[in-house]
């Protein structure tokens, strides 16, 4: 199948309630909830943004990974302040890097490529592989290991090094992203890559 659409929603439902979960984080606890409106005007200025790189970064991530999209259409949830994860694909608002939302939004459709119909199946020798290759490392960790090389090779083909050693430094924040995004640069991207699309049933 052709990559799919991702078209970006707002939930008046959905945001309300993360308007509550997202207090029990305590980065997030102080900080003033974004309105209605400021998450409306920024779907639609992230939407030209995303239908630059659309069809590109998703054929990529395809290719990239040996799988196949399922989906013809991937709905993706914008609100005000979330920790952003794969499904129902969900995405805060970035006021400060808004291209960042991009980069955030590819990592989560890597994710999304690896739960797709079919796909847990076919990578199934591949997670056994590395599972157990990194069994030191925690799982998050693990998971972490070839989506971050998926992830390293769109970053440089498609928006340089720059950018991608920004993504480096606001991951050290995070420990067990720190540790994944190490790895992938001790033991370099596109060798991580050829592992696991070495292990992809046909």
């Amino acid at each position: 199948m052709n990559a799919p659409k991702i078209t970006f929603e707002y939930s008046w439902i959905y945001n309300q309630n993360w308007k509550k979960w997202i207090r029990t984080y305590p980065e997030f606890a102080k900080e003033k909830y974004p309105s209605q409106k400021t998450i409306k005007n920024y779907i639609n200025k992230i939407r030209p943004l995303w239908k630059r790189y659309e069809k590109k970064i998703l054929s990529e991530i395809s290719t990239v990974t040996n799988l196949s999209w399922k989906a013809r259409e991937i709905k993706c949830y914008v609100v005000g302040q979330a920790m952003p994860f794969s499904d129902p694909l969900t995405m805060p608002i970035y006021e400060k890097y808004p291209d960042w939302f991009i980069d955030v939004l590819t990592h989560e459709l890597i994710h999304q490529m690896f739960i797709q119909n079919g796909n847990e199946q076919k990578a199934k020798k591949a997670w056994i592989y590395f599972y157990k290759k990194y069994a030191k490392e925690n799982r998050s960790v693990r998971i972490h290991i070839p989506l971050h090389a998926f992830h390293a090779h769109i970053y440089l083909k498609f928006f340089g090094r720059k950018r991608f050693e920004r993504e480096l430094r606001i991951m050290t924040k995070y420990p067990e992203y720190k540790r994944s995004w190490n790895i992938v640069q001790k033991e370099g991207y596109a060798s991580i890559i050829k592992e696991f699309k070495a292990r992809i049933s046909k």
